[in-house]
C-alpha cells in the first residue's frame, strides 16, 4: 500500500469512499453533511488530502485530511497541535490496515512538521474508529468535546508525539 497526496483524478472517488464510510452515521442520502464529505476537491485545496492505494493501481482505499496551521478544516487543534480530519476508509477494505497507514502517516508528518501533540474529533458513535485511535495511543480530551450543530456531539482525542 502507498500513501500519496490525492489529485484531480481521485477527487471523485475519494468523495465516493468518505461517504460511502459515513453512511452509517448519516441521517440518510439528504444529509446536508454529505456534500462537505464528497467535497474531495476543496479539501485538497485548503487542507492537505491524503489517500491510501494499492502498490499496484491508484485505487482509492481510504483518505485523510491533513489540516495545517490556517487551514479552514482545523477545528480543535490549538496553534502548536496538529489536526487531521474525516478518515475514510471504502467499507469492504476495513479493518486491512488501510486507516492505520493513513493515521501513521499523517502523525508522521506532524513529527517533522515539530508538533507536540496531534488532536481530532469524532462522532462519539464511531466506536471502530475509536478503538484504532486507541491503538495508536490516542487518548481522550473530554474538555475539547464540542457539537457543530444540534443532535451532533463530536468527541477529541489527543496523542503526544
Amino acid at each position: 500500500m502507498r500513501i500519496r497526496l490525492a489529485g484531480p483524478a481521485d477527487h471523485v472517488a475519494v468523495g465516493d469512499v468518505t461517504a460511502a464510510a459515513y453512511a452509517p452515521f448519516l441521517l440518510g442520502p439528504d444529509d446536508p453533511y454529505v456534500a462537505r464529505l464528497r467535497d474531495a476537491a476543496t479539501r485538497a485545496r485548503e487542507a492537505e488530502l491524503w489517500v491510501a492505494s494499492p502498490d499496484d493501481s491508484d485505487e482509492v482505499l481510504g483518505s485523510v485530511t491533513d489540516c495545517p496551521p490556517g487551514s479552514p478544516w482545523r477545528e480543535v487543534a490549538e496553534d502548536d497541535e496538529g489536526e487531521f480530519r474525516m478518515l475514510s476508509v471504502a467499507p469492504g477494505t476495513q479493518g486491512q490496515g488501510v486507516g492505520r497507514a493513513l493515521v501513521d502517516h499523517v502523525l508522521q508528518r506532524w513529527r517533522v512538521r515539530g508538533a507536540s501533540v496531534v488532536v481530532l474529533s469524532s462522532l462519539r458513535e464511531m466506536s471502530t474508529a475509536h478503538r484504532l485511535y486507541g491503538r495508536l495511543g490516542f487518548e481522550r480530551l473530554p474538555e475539547r468535546d464540542w457539537q457543530p450543530v444540534p443532535d451532533v456531539h463530536l468527541i477529541c482525542f489527543r496523542r503526544n508525539l
